[in-house]
């Protein structure tokens, strides 16, 4: 199964400018992604798309060829991460290059287990998985939530009998954790997502995988979870 990694990242970013090169643990933080990608035996070619020249050359030194910056308009605030990752699909198929499978990698989760992506890989294996993400234990469960009204009132998302269960008497259930996606490129091409109807997922269940770095509070937050775990890239 020939594997295609893409590690998206704009220059943009409001919240937590330059962060995508900003040093995290002494590397920078698309760093992270990059070293695994390349060290990650089931990949067979690794690109980074980003409208960035600053991030290229970081990418280049990590020693990822960066050969072609993002087209402009899917480098705004509004254009969404799959049509980077399929333009990539198409840069690749229009140099001779074709992949049965798409890994995204997000520089904003930087920290992964090698052996959880074995699992993917392994699932997608079977015919009737077209994609495979990494999900972690819900930290709020679905049935303990609401929806907020304009004055304040409250109506459960569930049936209101749920909210008097104990936690240990609620079923599990998982969120998308951020830190592995996996698809077949032809699933990603017809359906335009890593959200198939046929998708299965990976329990990424130590506290360090579900890290998402999108603010200042964010990054405090990983730096002192891999300090904490040892975790380097």
């Amino acid at each position: 199964m020939r594997t295609l990694a893409i590690i998206p990242a704009r220059g943009g970013s409001k919240r937590l400018p330059g962060k995508n090169i900003k040093p995290f643990g002494g590397v920078p933080l698309i760093g992270w992604s990059i070293r695994f990608a390349v060290g990650y035996p089931g990949f067979d070619h690794v690109v980074v798309s980003t409208d960035s020249a600053e991030i290229a050359a970081v990418s280049r030194a990590e020693g990822i060829e960066v050969p072609r910056l993002r087209p402009a308009h899917l480098a705004t605030d509004t254009a969404a991460t799959i049509d980077a990752i399929l333009d990539v699909i198409d840069a690749e198929a229009a140099s001779g290059r074709q992949f049965d499978a798409v890994a995204l990698l997000q520089p904003t989760s930087p920290m992964r287990l090698s052996e959880r992506w074995d699992t993917a890989r392994a699932l997608l294996g079977d015919s009737a998985i077209d994609a495979v993400v990494g999900v972690a234990p819900a930290r709020t469960h679905p049935f303990h939530t609401f929806s907020l009204g304009d004055r304040g009132e409250l109506a459960p998302m569930h049936d209101p009998a749920k909210l008097k269960l104990r936690g240990q008497d609620l079923p599990p259930a998982v969120a998308v954790a951020g830190n592995l996606y996996l698809a077949r490129a032809a699933a990603l091409q017809q359906y335009r997502t890593f959200f198939p109807e046929r998708i299965a997922g990976v329990l990424c269940d130590q506290p360090f995988e579900a890290t998402d770095i999108d603010d200042e509070l964010d990054w405090l937050i990983a730096e002192t979870i891999a300090t904490k775990y040892g975790i380097t890239p």
